[in-house]
């Protein structure tokens, strides 16, 4: 019998199969306790290693505790602090973490961390150091007066131990015991300085950073769409500025987020533009905080491709929720047929896996629906997120679905896609130093691709914080290619 990579369900026989080899491994393993416990050897579980937090964010503390966070794109850094400091809470944004972020992290972090942790690590740390240095605070009002709020995720790398290397650098740095909470991506989200509920994660604190991260990204989109054909240099930067100040004071006070966004289409809406400029589309992939990030972290590589004369097309921050939506769809459906009595992390006892899927489906039309009216309103009615079953289905031959680390199999199809829909006529996948899934993907996978679609212009940058040079010599080369590739379509009117 052979089982499609569909996902679709085995037969009926195939399943009394399966039940039954499941009924035998259960009496397997009764018969393997009674015979441990008659022989006397009975094992005491071992509680698992954790590395615990010093000490819990109290609601108490909330009032006089301010939250540091960052780590996305500047515009959605800016929102997501309005968005939660109108639901009460004290925030401050760390910076774009620069090269001087890079050079505290590689004193304070571990040997061998890749790229995004000395960047995130040495960012936090060195605005601990300006607060102490310059604002003549002492560390332990530091410690007592702020947390560190940051996402983990999955990844055999730097993720396994993200929080426990943010604690390492802040004891090495004189900070020990400054709090750090974090975000789960996988295992649900919980707290990582313990079972204190100075954060709340509620509905409203999650609709509140959803309005902030689609509105930043739609705000991104228009940026990078209006930039390079203006007709006056710095005007669209202005007009975004401005844009992210009405966003801000919305999110601030609860109010109307679409009512912002058609001021801000109105702002943006006076900028002047020569659409009959020649530009290359480079779309820009991979790592997902390499990707992100707009400063040294990656090179200011969007910044540099706009200077160079080529349209940059970023991925969205909803598409990567999106992503985590489609593998609990996916591993749902995987697992239907297995025993209903597996109480494992992605087990389905106790669970109907039919209302998962339909949560999972209403989640994404939510946020399919949110970003699509965002991006209306602001004047992008035609743009749309991506379809993530096709891009499995795309890369699925080049790259198993069941993969997963990094961004799986997005990198592998969004390529693919790029080619076959002609979407962009360059793609730039840039990764850190050290970073095993995309770096085999880019470097490894991306091969067989390009060997198949000859026509693609497939660019694979390693970002290390320094060799900047390299990195956009490698780019001009293929932007060149890019360039004449664009030029040729507009001459043959396609």
């Amino acid at each position: 019998m052979r089982l499609t990579d569909e996902g679709d369900r085995p037969v009926i026989w195939l399943r009394d199969e399966l039940a039954r080899a499941a009924e035998i491994e259960r009496e397997l393993e009764a018969f393997e306790r009674e015979e441990r416990a008659r022989l006397g050897l009975t094992e005491v579980p071992v509680a698992q290693w954790r590395d615990p937090a010093p000490r819990p964010f109290t609601r108490d503390e909330r009032a006089g505790t301010t939250l540091l966070c960052g780590g996305l794109t500047q515009a959605q850094d800016l929102l997501i602090q309005g968005a939660l400091q109108g639901i009460g809470y004290r925030v401050e944004v760390l910076g774009t973490p620069d090269d001087e972020a890079l050079r505290v992290g590689r004193e304070f972090g571990n040997r061998g961390q890749c790229n995004p942790t000395y960047f995130t690590v040495g960012n936090l740390v060195h605005h601990l150091q300006r607060l102490r240095d310059e604002q003549d605070l002492s560390p332990r009002e530091i410690i007592a007066r702020h947390v560190f709020v940051t996402a983990g995720a999955c990844g055999p790398c730097r993720f396994g131990t993200y929080a426990t290397e943010y604690r390492k650098a802040l004891r090495d740095a004189g900070f020990e015991g400054f709090r750090v909470l974090l975000f789960q991506q996988q295992g649900g989200l919980r707290q990582a300085c313990g079972d204190g509920d100075g954060l709340v994660l509620d509905r409203r604190f999650f609709f509140a950073l959803l309005r902030a991260v689609v509105a930043g990204d739609v705000l991104n989109a228009m940026g990078y769409r209006l930039r390079p054909y203006e007709r006056d240099p710095g005007a669209t930067q202005a007009a975004l500025a401005r844009c992210k100040a009405v966003l801000h004071n919305a999110l601030a006070v609860r109010g109307s987020v679409l009512a912002a966004l058609w001021r801000c289409r109105r702002l943006l809406g006076a900028v002047e533009l020569d659409r009959a400029r020649v530009k290359p589309k480079v779309s820009v992939i991979g790592e997902f905080w390499a990707m992100t990030t707009e400063g040294d972290g990656n090179y200011r590589l969007q910044a540099f491709l706009e200077s160079e004369g080529a349209e940059v097309l970023v991925q969205p921050v909803t598409a990567w929720l999106l992503y985590n939506l489609w593998q609990m769809r996916w591993d749902t459906r995987r697992r239907m047929a297995l025993p209903r009595h597996d109480g494992g992390r992605h087990g389905l006892a106790g669970r109907s896996p039919w209302r998962r899927l339909a949560a999972a489906r209403a989640a994404e039309a939510g946020l399919r629906g949110c970003y699509a009216l965002y991006a209306a309103v602001l004047g992008l009615p035609a743009r749309r997120l991506c379809n993530l079953d096709e891009i499995a289905t795309l890369s699925h031959p080049f790259y198993d679905n069941h993969l997963r680390g990094g961004e799986g199999h997005m990198e592998v199809g969004k390529l693919i896609q790029s080619v076959t829909a002609r979407k962009a006529h360059m793609v730039v996948s840039v990764k850190p130093f050290g970073c095993m899934p995309s770096s085999g993907v880019s470097d490894g996978v991306q091969a067989l691709v390009t060997e198949k679609y000859p026509q693609a212009i497939f660019c694979s940058i390693e970002t290390t914080g320094d060799g900047a040079a390299n990195a956009h010599s490698r780019v001009l080369r293929d932007l060149f290619k890019a360039k004449r590739l664009a030029a040729a379509e507009r001459a043959a009117g396609t």
